[in-house]
């Protein structure tokens, strides 16, 4: 009876891990919490378009608290307001170029007029013809037009001199003037090199100039990231020497280099003390001793780091193993190159809403007029702030769930690949099985997830928003304790959101919840703690160097591209703008490669934990993981003191132990 134990423990344990099988719903009640999260935001947007936002959003207002294009209700205490604009449909500015950057607004008064200035208005003559000839008023309603060059009012009730000429927005009915140059004023603060007015101008029009090549070559770096995504199995070898290599020839060298220096220093101090001593010797005999303490420090660091690497060369072969691995996967798989594409179409989509709710809430508030200047501006107050917040949680949220919808329906896809042991009973299209079981079973998973990471982000982000407003006002400890704050939670954030991936992956094998899938993968990435540190290193860096290639081979066809172009010179601008789509979309399409080998190990470390190749608990592994098992069996056939040190990698799994093969 007692030799009959292990079994049902081994029994329990293998019923813990059956992939692609007994599917089931997942965390039910967060999909119903954010399902209900989701009907607030929704009510939200309503009530925010509802209460007439919109129509001063879209229409814009004056000053006075007048929605143009439309008859008013009088404001109390606003002399001004209530009146009839429905003949005057555009809002104008009286000084366009006078904004306020923190705040991010037009710092001028606001009339509703019934045309925009089609030309330059040079005196306050000007603009009384203006008004007479076209009957739209360019200055306060309480000014007479008869009384525009002679008011003693005119320079804050009337728009500054000279008037630019200006055009309506499309939708928006604002006055914007034809010539932006008051707005590049601005930018040109943000433009260290720019050393006098023409040079932004002409960096913009060299711009607009080539902006056919800027096209062609972000095209370009999204074809190079597709491309790389499939070939990086075959040059991640070379990839992992070259990270190598580098490491070697740097360590050792730098070391070389400070003990030549230390005996150099010591010789040149030697004969100098025989020669004729000098009060600069201790200078010396100090620098002498810091080469010797640095050289030593330098040894003992090489000689650590050339002991991890050989110790850790097989785990950085599995490493190499996987990048292959994964190259096959999107062969088989052609579609995980679309997921960044839908990603960020969602998430656009998603933003472009929440923003135009945003706006909503920020002109469905109370008209307040201004102590200083006297202006009506609508403020939230009351029950609209807390609405505000709902609205900003709500975007860190939704925009997790994105995310992780994405993490998700990956690590389905790779699930399926990787548990398919005859590739040619793969479904049709494995993404979008992998997108219909992630609608069908596991929202609710995906939602509680991303709520962790929301719990997180949302006091990171109060306390950058006190840093920034602190800033210059705190005293060092407590800037150095709100860094401190801020840095754990973004840590916290790291480690929670590569967690919360591999409990994707795990629901994606056994259909588990969210809880229960991080608590398994928890167990299974420490079992293979420095396997899961040399994937991220040297992965990471795999990667890191993959999209510098992408940039760098970008930044060579650009410069050879603008070459030909001869009457535009100043190449700066867009170079960085290329370098900088460049390095996004090789970030998107990698971070999804990351993904995928993330999911292959641990779908490798679930099936060498629980499977040892004898018949009936075959491997479902790939070919070469396959061959990476066997090398390191052989390996601890030949060196058993260092399989007993890593006994899940080399020992095959018996029943007792579950040890890895």
């Amino acid at each position: 009876m007692a030799s009959q134990h292990p079994h049902p423990k081994l029994q329990q344990k293998q019923r813990e891990w059956k992939p692609l099988e007994d599917r089931s719903c997942t965390d039910i009640p967060w999909l119903i919490i954010f399902a209900l999260f989701c009907i607030g935001m929704a009510c939200i947007a309503g009530f925010s378009i509802s209460t007439g936002a919109a129509s001063r959003l879209i229409s814009g207002y004056d000053s006075y608290g007048n929605t143009c294009g439309q008859k008013n209700s009088k404001i109390e205490g606003v002399e001004l307001s209530g009146r009839d604009q429905t003949d005057n449909k555009y809002v104008f500015f009286l000084d366009p170029c006078n904004i306020d950057i923190l705040n991010r607004k037009i710092k001028s008064m606001a009339l509703c007029v019934s045309r925009c200035p089609d030309i330059e208005l040079k005196t306050y003559t000007d603009v009384k013809k203006f008004a007479l000839q076209n009957g739209s008023e360019l200055c306060s309603y309480d000014i007479p037009v008869s009384k525009y060059p002679s008011h003693g009012e005119r320079s804050k009730k009337c728009p500054k001199l000279p008037v630019p000429p200006s055009n309506s927005l499309p939708v928006f009915h604002r006055c914007t003037p034809v010539d932006i140059s008051c707005y590049a004023q601005f930018a040109e603060a943000f433009v260290t090199f720019v050393s006098d007015n023409s040079m932004l101008h002409r960096v913009i029009a060299g711009v607009m100039a080539s902006k056919e090549i800027i096209m062609g070559l972000c095209v370009l770096a999204l074809v190079l990231s597709i491309i790389l995504m499939v070939v990086i199995r075959y040059i991640s070898v070379v990839l992992v020497w070259i990270l190598t290599a580098l490491v070697v020839l740097g360590s050792i060298g730098g070391t070389g280099v400070l003990w030549w220096l230390y005996v150099d220093h010591k010789t040149n101090l030697t004969d100098q003390t025989a020669t004729s001593p000098t009060p600069q010797q201790q200078v010396a005999t100090d620098n002498v001793q810091a080469l010797l303490v640095y050289a030593i420090f330098a040894t003992v660091f090489t000689v650590i780091l050339l002991l991890l690497l050989f110790f850790m060369r097989k785990r950085v072969a599995l490493t190499i193993t996987l990048f292959h691995v994964a190259g096959k996967v999107f062969t088989h798989l052609p579609l995980l190159a679309l997921q960044p594409f839908w990603t960020f179409l969602s998430l656009m989509l998603f933003w472009v809403s929440w923003l135009g709710v945003l706006l909503f809430l920020g002109t469905a508030g109370s008209p307040v007029q201004s102590e200083e200047a006297g202006l009506v501006e609508y403020r939230i107050s009351g029950p609209l702030q807390y609405m505000v917040w709902y609205h900003a949680v709500g975007l860190i949220w939704i925009s997790q769930f994105i995310l992780a919808c994405q993490q998700m329906t990956v690590a389905g896809a790779v699930v399926t690949y990787y548990f398919t042991r005859n590739k040619s009973e793969l479904p049709m299209t494995p993404i979008v099985s992998s997108m219909l079981c992630l609608t069908r079973y596991h929202l609710g998973t995906v939602a509680k997830g991303s709520f962790i990471i929301t719990l997180v982000e949302i006091p990171r982000l109060i306390l950058t928003y006190i840093h920034n407003q602190l800033k210059g006002k705190e005293n060092a400890c407590a800037r150095c304790m709100l860094k401190s704050c801020i840095c754990c939670l973004w840590c916290l954030k790291k480690c929670l959101m590569y967690l919360n991936q591999n409990a994707y992956t795990a629901t994606a094998i056994n259909s588990t919840s969210f809880c229960t899938s991080a608590r398994d993968a928890f167990v299974i990435l420490v079992e293979n703690a420095l396997r899961v540190a040399t994937i991220n290193t040297v992965g990471d860096f795999v990667l890191f160097l993959g999209k510098v290639l992408i940039v760098s081979c970008t930044a060579f066809v650009g410069v050879l591209s603008l070459n030909y172009q001869r009457d535009y010179t100043v190449w700066v601008l867009p170079l960085l703008i290329v370098c900088l789509f460049s390095w996004l979309v090789a970030h998107c399409f990698l971070s999804v490669f990351e993904i995928v080998v993330d999911v292959l190990f641990l779908c490798f470390a679930v099936d060498t934990k629980h499977n040892d190749g004898s018949p009936g608990r075959e491997f479902y592994m790939d070919k070469a993981l396959m061959e990476f098992v066997e090398n390191s069996k052989n390996m601890a056939g030949r060196d058993r003191p260092e399989a007993d040190g890593d006994g899940r990698e080399m020992k095959p799994m018996t029943h007792g132990g579950g040890t890895l093969a």
